[in-house]
């Protein structure tokens, strides 16, 4: 387990080996650490079953754990994973949205195991903080328009 003084802590309802290990096989800077069986019956499980999966997610400490069946992800919480080019969104965000993932507006997605993501290329972070507030607005009504972030239209909207 880490000794990091924060992790994000992903309470899947089941399946979360199989999500810490899609995760890992997509991002770089991941990898698995330690797959932990429960001591015991609990909850959501029996004794033996994967209760949680200590990883590294781009290059962050995470915790993937089994809970109850009760239990999902809302739009509450999101993981964002930024981008420096086309290519590289378009394969996170294909990557993430798979056969049964939800795109949403705005760059944001569901994926499979029901996470929400955002895949936030830079340059869309960089219109969107631009000095001059028509730079801003301009990115801001073309990002409006998108579903998954196109960087040549948010560069032109950069341009004017």
């Amino acid at each position: 387990m880490t000794r990091e003084k924060t992790a994000l802590c992903l309470w899947f309802k089941d399946g979360a080996e199989d999500a810490a290990r899609f995760y890992c096989d997509l991002f770089p800077d991941s990898e698995i650490h330690a797959v932990n069986a429960a001591p015991s019956d609990w909850p959501g499980g029996k004794k033996g079953d994967v209760l949680t999966i200590d990883l590294t997610l781009l290059g962050r400490p995470v915790m993937a754990m089994n809970g109850n069946h009760d239990d999902s992800f809302t739009n509450a919480i999101s993981l964002q994973v930024f981008t420096e080019t086309q290519e590289e969104t378009d394969r996170y965000w294909d990557a993430l949205l798979g056969e049964t993932g939800s795109p949403m507006a705005c760059s944001w997605l569901t994926d499979r195991f029901g996470l929400r993501w955002q895949v936030v290329p830079h340059v869309l972070m960089d219109g969107l903080g631009h000095d001059d507030p028509a730079v801003r607005e301009r990115v801001n009504m073309a990002m409006m328009q998108m579903v998954k972030i196109d960087h040549a239209a948010i560069e032109a909207a950069i341009a004017g």
